[in-house]
């Protein structure tokens, strides 16, 4: 079985998506753990609302790529994801492939491990919940170093809180 950290986000209707989310993840897959959710500001445009952002572990025969075309694209379908022109527009539903076991590759455009946990602390965050110490597949830093670093980086630059948890949301 495969070993594969999804992260989910959503800032569109977030308190009924994501629940919604990790429900059909769970019809389709076997979910061995779901993060704490967290509320993150939104990358790119910031008029837009704050996206609640959450991890979940999957244990699955699938490939990657037969995954990510098979029950990742269509949860997304399922939940009215429009995909424009700016990747960073708001959105019903974000469901991508994070990590995938310990390998490294590349499919249908996607570089795995997804480089957006090297550069997002809503990225890195939730995947470290689940996996603190589990080093990097290309760096071999442990993840919970590389979410406190971006974090603290993040944080700084902003000026504020740039991710933080939302205890009083459960999903599983």
């Amino acid at each position: 079985m495969n070993q594969v950290f999804v992260l989910l986000g959503s800032n569109i209707d977030k308190e009924k998506n994501l629940p919604t989310a990790v429900s059909l993840l769970r019809q389709s897959c076997t979910v061995t753990a779901v993060s704490s959710v967290y509320e993150t500001i939104p990358v790119g445009l910031r008029h837009q609302p704050n996206f609640w952002n959450t991890a979940v572990l999957l244990a699955t025969p699938l490939d990657a790529p037969t995954l990510h075309q098979t029950i990742l694209r269509p949860l997304e379908q399922q939940l009215n994801r429009v995909r424009t022109y700016d990747k960073n527009a708001p959105r019903t539903i974000d469901a991508d492939i994070i990590l995938f076991n310990n390998d490294v590759f590349d499919f249908d455009h996607h570089h795995i491990p997804d480089p957006d946990l090297l550069r997002f602390p809503h990225v890195a965050v939730p995947i470290a919940e689940l996996a603190p110490q589990m080093p990097h597949p290309e760096t071999r830093e442990p993840l919970a170093k590389i979410a406190q670093r971006l974090l603290a980086e993040l944080t700084a630059r902003e000026g504020q809180p740039v991710v933080w948890k939302r205890p009083d949301v459960q999903l599983s």
